[in-house]
């Protein structure tokens, strides 16, 4: 099966604190265990998050048939990820770009090697 990738951006507030916060809140043993399963049992087979400053980037990684829309609506769903992503949300600067409940936005892709590989 053909894997998709996704890439969405988001900022967090400017505050170190918060933002070294929300680091440690990422590390292995301090995410809640409910949250990798749920990411998984809605189809996402990797993510990964990456920060620059306040600035944050999002790699989706998932198969052809996911819908990650859709992918997102089961995550809410499922035990403690609606808890994760408001508590999440206290150290998130909603995107304009977002969509309307949302905070990371997707990004556009403009550069493709393989588009101009022959």
């Amino acid at each position: 099966m053909a894997t998709k990738r996704t890439c969405m951006a988001l900022d967090l507030i400017d505050n170190a604190g918060l933002i070294a916060s929300y680091e440690h809140y990422h590390q292995p043993g301090n995410i809640w265990p409910e949250i990798p399963a749920g990411i998984r049992d809605a189809g996402i087979s990797d993510m990964q998050i990456y920060r620059i400053g306040p600035h944050l980037f999002m790699i989706v990684e998932h198969d052809d048939s996911t819908d990650l829309p859709t992918a997102f609506n089961k995550m809410a769903t499922l035990p403690r990820q609606d808890e994760w992503a408001a508590w999440m949300g206290t150290f998130q600067q909603k995107l304009p770009e977002a969509a309307a409940g949302e905070h990371w936005a997707t990004m556009k892709p403009v550069f493709l090697l393989n588009d101009h590989l022959q």
